[in-house]
């Protein structure tokens, strides 16, 4: 197990710091001609953070810290983890058609309720909040625009109020 968390601690540094390095072709800090950070900002603090976990849990494996016991991948894990492998896959084939805003509360929909056991509260409140959060923070306030297929006409009056 612990050889299993060093290399697996390993590569997402190594990634990361890849990842970092080629977030430095573009901008990182705050670009002040369009008054908000720089293209390359979120992937190399993303990248970033991302190290910082890589770290976290190297140093936890130097030290011994663990709570593990028995096979890295059971049965049932390996299951889980190709099930949601799938339907990300999926997802992302989904998001051309139907768009970002469709597809990902059908996931969540799917990985919160079917997959995860939890309420219907619950789930109902992640699957409407985050496509709304994701406007704002994309289209709204970044300004980019997410793939939205089929439901391109309902977003008409929103960009004519937001733009």
């Amino acid at each position: 197990m612990l050889t299993a968390d060093r290399v697996t601690a390993a590569a997402i540094m190594a990634f990361s710091i890849y990842f970092m390095w080629h977030a430095t072709v573009l901008p990182v800090g705050w670009n002040g001609e369009t008054g908000g950070p720089g293209g390359g900002a979120f992937p190399f603090w993303l990248a970033a953070v991302m190290l910082g976990c890589g770290a976290g849990v190297l140093v936890r494996s130097l030290r011994g810290k663990t709570d593990y016991s028995g096979a890295f991948f059971d049965p049932d894990t390996i299951r889980s983890v190709i099930s949601v492998a799938i339907s990300v896959v999926v997802t992302i084939g989904l998001i051309p058609w139907v768009g970002a805003y469709v597809a990902l509360p059908l996931f969540l929909v799917w990985y919160l309720r079917l997959f995860g056991g939890h309420g219907w509260t619950l789930t109902a409140i992640l699957a409407i909040a985050t496509p709304v959060a994701l406007f704002f923070f994309f289209e709204v306030t970044l300004k980019i625009l997410l793939p939205k297929g089929l439901t391109e006409p309902f977003f008409l009056p929103l960009y004519a109020r937001f733009f």
